[in-house]
């Protein structure tokens, strides 16, 4: 539903993160979109940045020179606090914001926290309530974690391109950043832990989320597959197929599983193919899918979309249509309410993705919109104690 002056919607309850502050001082999208969801939760998040704002906020394309598409969503449930942390009062200003915060999440490199003298040991260890994570591209002890390390460089390092490569025939990434997402929900967890061992200890603590480890300990959870014995080779044989696809049908496409040994057999039961059944081939399927999925494409090809679907129902085999992103998009039958139009101060129209998680006390929301670039450093910088001449000095541009 969209909100409109005659018929404004309730304010959200409070989250089950109410009352936890959190600084994020990071760029692009795998820290901010941890902060993004710890927002959702109900953390007060103050996102610090340049002048000239965060990368994120032109990614995409957008409405507006500081709001793309991406940092509508991205930056939501965040207040932003403008600060040139290479000058002393702005820093002294931001050690006292940290002086305020739960949690601490940066994605700088370290030699540029250390430069800035933002690393740990000179705002994390002194204090001892303060949970401070620092995420990079590759983990402290390797001696890489300055190297860049886009979502790109990641995906190649942890295998993706090769998994393509053997399922395809071609080397390629996966078409999202997800190494950024699987980075930012580590994080997430990670900071979630540690608050609960502060919650029992009083203690916080510092938590690092290499990127490199995140994405490629996601990657194994399947394809390390009979390689978790010494010996063996990695890759699960299901997955690495070029025929594990959406098929063709008569008009379109269809995805289509029959998961299941009765599937299978309930399948080419009913469209004339038992005879496939007892082939060598069907029944080495595990060891290798290939020939079986190649047999199950030349099924689909001989019925339109709607036949499929609607004997899959029959025979209680997962399927389901392929529509494109746009498709999905537009259509609430098919994105099922994670999409809702809302009015935003600056932009006007915009799609909200509705936060994944539902509590049935403290639930998830979106209590403000992404703001622009320092919109609430002046409201933020009074609540930690500064005079208005103080703020004045740190917001008013000196003239060259």
């Amino acid at each position: 539903m969209t909100d409109s002056p005659s018929n404004p919607s309730p304010p959200p309850a409070p989250g089950p993160l109410a009352g936890l502050r959190v600084i994020e001082l990071a760029t692009v999208i795998m820290a901010p979109y941890a902060c993004q969801i710890l927002g959702d939760l109900g953390a007060d998040v103050i996102k610090v940045e340049a002048a000239g704002g965060d990368h994120s906020r032109v990614m995409g394309g957008g409405p507006d020179p500081q709001l793309s598409g991406v940092a509508l969503n991205l930056h939501r449930n965040k207040r932003s606090v403008t600060l040139d942390l290479h000058e002393p009062a702005a820093r002294d200003a931001f050690l006292k914001l940290v002086d305020s915060a739960d949690v601490f999440v940066t994605n700088f490199r370290p030699r540029a926290l250390k430069k800035l003298a933002l690393d740990y040991e000179n705002i994390g260890a002194p204090r001892p309530g303060l949970v401070y994570c620092e995420a990079h591209g590759f983990s402290l002890d390797s001696g890489e974690a300055d190297l860049p390390s886009y979502d790109d460089i990641v995906q190649a390092a942890t295998g993706i391109p090769a998994l393509s490569e053997a399922a395809t025939e071609a080397a390629n990434y996966v078409p999202t950043i997800i190494g950024d997402k699987v980075t930012g929900l580590t994080i997430t967890y990670a900071v979630l832990a540690a608050l609960i061992h502060r919650m029992a200890t009083g203690e916080g603590q510092r938590v690092e989320v290499p990127m490199f480890d995140a994405v490629l300990g996601f990657n194994l959870v399947e394809h390390l597959s009979r390689a978790t014995v010494p010996g063996g080779t990695a890759g699960y044989n299901r997955i690495l197929n070029p025929f594990r696809r959406p098929h063709r049908t008569k008009d379109g496409y269809v995805a289509m599983l029959p998961y299941s040994d009765q599937s299978w057999s309930d399948l080419y039961h009913a469209v004339g193919h038992e005879h496939e059944l007892s082939d060598p081939w069907f029944q080495e399927r595990l060891q290798n899918p290939r020939p079986v999925y190649a047999s199950l494409g030349k099924i689909l090809a001989t019925r339109t979309t709607a036949e499929w679907l609607e004997l899959a129902a029959e025979l209680g085999i997962p399927a389901g249509p392929v529509p494109s992103l746009d498709d999905i998009v537009s259509d609430p039958m098919r994105h099922r309410g994670v999409l809702s139009e809302h009015e935003h101060p600056v932009v006007g129209p915009y799609r909200q993705i509705t936060p994944p998680t539902r509590f049935n006390r403290s639930p998830a929301s979106v209590r403000r919109p992404a703001p622009r670039v320092g919109a609430d450093t002046a409201e933020v910088l009074r609540e930690i104690g500064l005079s208005e001449d103080e703020i004045d000095s740190l917001t008013t541009p000196i003239p060259c």
